[in-house]
């Protein structure tokens, strides 16, 4: 077990930008996030949401995809990390097992308050990831990062640990003040986790007849991903305010997202760089 330091161990908050590629973060000029450090390109373990947040919650950030290691040394290193994360010390990846999982790590060996708010339906507190949590709570609106603010507290007496899935950055790519009427539209995709079986007649699947977007629609999408990074900047500073001193930040995102490179839109079954390519920017403001 990790041995504490005397001083009290940080604050950890994790965010993540769901289907943000690391172009369209670097495109929006973020100012805000910056103030944390350096923005990295780095690589998600997987290409869709729920894989890619049971790696995150394994402590497994994005990757920075080294040549000339071995995997092994890779996550020793990388695990290391966690003790200027935390604040703490001795944190390697077998501080983890046996059950491998950060937030248990957190709550039963280190004394964290461990918390998650999540924007996407694939992360319901019914899911297999809802472990180690005091609370989890799917949020009312899938593009609403500001409603996590009001929800975040900091007692003094424990560290807290937060996990956010932020929406705004996924398809649609909305902010909260867009009407939905005024949403783009994407057979096939739009509501996608509600009406997977809808094309299922009969114990048969009928072919979906739609036609892939020309190039200057999947650009307009493209742009609102950008936007949204933009506006979510502005968030960012309201979470900046809020955090107290002694407060770790991480921001990064759990896949990245194609917009009509080589015939591919969005991500799950796509193997292509757009998909694994995230921003990473973390650090302490004070």
């Amino acid at each position: 077990m990790p041995r504490q330091k005397k001083t009290p161990l940080n604050n950890y908050v994790l965010v993540i930008f769901d289907s943000c590629r690391y172009d369209s973060f670097i495109r929006a000029r973020p100012k805000v996030m910056r103030q944390l450090g350096k923005v990295e390109k780095r690589w998600s373990y997987a290409s869709w949401t729920a894989p890619s947040h049971y790696n995150l919650l394994m402590g497994l950030l994005p990757h920075q995809s080294p040549k000339n290691v071995f995997a092994s040394e890779y996550y020793k290193k990388d695990f290391f990390r966690f003790n200027e994360r935390l604040g703490a010390e001795n944190i390697e990846f077998k501080s983890l097992v046996p059950k491998l999982y950060f937030p248990h790590f957190l709550h039963d060996k280190l004394g964290y308050r461990t918390h998650a708010m999540v924007s996407l339906p694939v992360l319901n507190p019914k899911t297999i990831i809802n472990q180690g949590f005091d609370t989890f709570r799917l949020m009312d609106n899938h593009n609403d990062m500001r409603a996590m603010l009001k929800e975040m507290k900091f007692p003094e007496d424990r560290p807290s640990f937060y996990i956010l899935n932020v929406g705004e950055t996924h398809y649609p790519y909305a902010l909260p003040n867009e009407p939905p009427e005024k949403w783009p539209r994407i057979s096939g995709v739009h509501g996608v986790f509600k009406h997977l079986d809808d094309h299922v007649v009969g114990g048969r699947l009928k072919r979906a007849r739609t036609q892939f977007f020309d190039d200057k629609k999947m650009n307009d999408l493209r742009h609102r991903q950008i936007n949204a990074v933009k506006y979510l900047d502005q968030v960012i500073e309201e979470l900046f305010d809020l955090i107290p001193k002694n407060t770790y930040v991480t921001i990064t995102a759990d896949h990245g997202e194609l917009f009509g490179e080589d015939g591919f839109f969005g991500h799950g079954p796509v193997q292509h760089d757009k998909v694994f390519e995230v921003p990473f920017v973390e650090g302490k403001l004070r």
